[in-house]
């Protein structure tokens, strides 16, 4: 299907936080995730969902990997949109994080949705974005964005595998967001990038995607 966006995908920034004069606050089952399977954001926080254990707080619409609107968009998603952004015609895509109470869109942009769930619900996952590493997580999602260039990927790889030989994850000794960029980064390279040079980052690639959080993602993205 040939997929041409029929104009730009307008950004919704909203922010859950914990004032409630903010107007989105913290409430379980107030929230849902619209995700798709094939997009890395998406990816992305359906990493971070499940690492939290989110499932009932903030529960998950998969949509179809392939998207059933020829400007890319989701059908499922345009009601979203529309009551979001007025006379909106542009692709209805996701990520998506919506609010049942208003019927429209918080947030489009990963980066905050991520963030959010971490911060603004109660999880006895691990503690993926910590206090005073704000700046590293930074360096390391545009570190792992560089990724898709194959000109950038060696360089890339060579710079990841320094930070894991030192430490048993991205920043450390724990699991973080950082982890969770580079696993996404990486987890669908093909095997040819996997060689005897890059021993320790390949050796946490595989641990990640051993866990469920990571790995069953896996059985839904298209080969």
């Amino acid at each position: 299907m040939s997929v041409t966006p029929l104009a730009p995908v307008p950004a919704f920034r909203g922010r859950i936080g914990r004032d409630p004069r903010s107007g989105h606050y913290a409430v379980p089952r107030r929230y849902r995730l619209h995700l798709s399977p094939t997009h890395p954001d998406c990816l992305r926080i359906a990493v971070v969902h499940g690492l939290l254990g989110l499932g009932e707080i903030c529960p998950v619409t998969l949509l179809d990997p392939v998207p059933d609107c020829p400007d890319g968009g989701h059908s499922a998603l345009r009601p979203l949109y529309e009551a979001s952004a007025h006379h909106y015609r542009g692709p209805a895509v996701a990520p998506v994080l919506s609010d049942a109470w208003s019927g429209r869109i918080v947030s489009t942009h990963a980066p905050d949705i991520m963030r959010d769930l971490a911060r603004r619900f109660t999880s006895a996952g691990p503690v993926l974005y910590p206090g005073g590493a704000e700046a590293e997580i930074e360096a390391v999602e545009s570190l792992c964005a560089r990724a898709a260039d194959p000109a950038a990927l060696p360089e890339v790889l060579d710079r990841l595998e320094g930070r894991l030989t030192a430490h048993p994850c991205v920043l450390g000794d724990r699991l973080t967001a950082a982890d969770v960029e580079v696993w996404v980064a990486l987890a669908g390279l093909d095997t040819a990038h996997r060689g005897p040079r890059h021993p320790a980052l390949w050796a946490h690639v595989r641990r990640l995607t051993a866990h469920p959080a990571f790995g069953r993602l896996l059985q839904v993205r298209p080969t």
